[in-house]
């Protein structure tokens, strides 16, 4: 018995959805597709069709809550124990994408990871960011991912039981782009069995440069607020390790100093038809270091 969880904000989410319902009538699972509209604006009319899905149930907030606040009220919801979250902006990659899961229903992992896939791009300059990271930091074959399984927790495509998602998941409304990192930590802190497996996802709705670079400061300013001071973080988080070790030999004021006056340069090397990933890592933790 599953329950696939999508929350959703003005996003046409009807062929995920199709899709889903096709997989999971063939494979013959008791299951209900529960998709929770963070009151859009858009899209609205085109996802009302999900409702003549069998077992598929579309719902819509009252006002914008924040995608980790959709999410724990999705699964509040839920009527099974397996709960699948997928991100609305998504697609299977394989039509065996259902079945991958089912086999491991009921094992002993409590946590289990699809991973994330790109799509080839032309020509689509504005995304090219996004698309970079993705392919040079998310699209991690499973072998890779389980040998740091909670550096690689992403909640777009994941298969969790629903104690395990209640115990660990940060609930309030309106939270940081970025809550992953806290997810991650909660996952780890709790000791929570998590396995990696090749079911991954197509990530088709790609922000633009400027969005994504604004959101992964939000992401860096989150760590700072939440985890900075979490016991053992920086076993699972480099940019909290690296920051810690700045701190430790007293190196934070010259950080700061080298970050103001090579900021302009960094960004630059950032947003360009060619983004260089090293700058962004060297702009996070130069920007960690300024933050209060």
């Amino acid at each position: 018995m599953l329950s696939i969880l999508i929350p959703t904000y003005n996003y046409n989410v009807y062929n995920l959805v199709l899709e889903l319902h096709k997989q999971c009538t063939e494979s013959g699972i008791e299951f209900e597709i529960v998709c929770l509209d963070d009151a859009s604006v858009y899209y609205s009319a085109e996802n009302q069709k999900i409702k003549e899905l069998a077992n598929c149930h579309y719902l819509v907030n009252d006002i914008n809550s924040g995608r980790t606040f959709t999410r724990n009220k999705l699964a509040e919801k839920a009527l099974y124990k397996w709960l699948l979250f997928l991100d609305a902006d998504v697609i299977p990659v394989n039509s065996n994408f259902i079945n991958n899961y089912i086999s491991f229903l009921n094992n002993k992992f409590q946590v289990v990871v699809g991973g994330y896939s790109y799509q080839e791009i032309k020509s689509e300059p504005e995304i090219i960011f996004r698309h970079k990271y993705g392919k040079d930091r998310e699209e991690k074959v499973a072998s890779k991912r389980n040998l740091t399984p909670y550096n690689y927790i992403f909640s777009g495509n994941i298969l969790i039981w629903k104690e395990t998602f209640k115990l660990t998941n940060y609930a309030s409304e309106n939270a940081f782009y970025g809550m992953d990192n806290f997810f991650a930590y909660q996952l780890f802190l709790n000791k929570i069995k998590v396995i990696h497996i090749e079911n991954p996802i197509y990530h088709l709705g790609l922000e633009t440069n400027q969005i994504f670079f604004e959101k992964s400061l939000k992401s860096v300013e989150m760590r700072k607020e939440f985890l900075i001071d979490c016991d053992q973080i920086e076993k699972i988080n480099p940019l909290i390790k690296n920051y810690k070790k700045i701190k430790r030999y007293h190196l934070l004021p010259i950080a700061i100093f080298f970050f103001k006056i090579s900021e302009p340069f960094l960004k630059r090397r950032i947003l360009n038809k060619n983004p260089n990933l090293f700058c962004f890592d060297i702009y996070r933790l130069g920007y960690i270091c300024t933050l209060k």
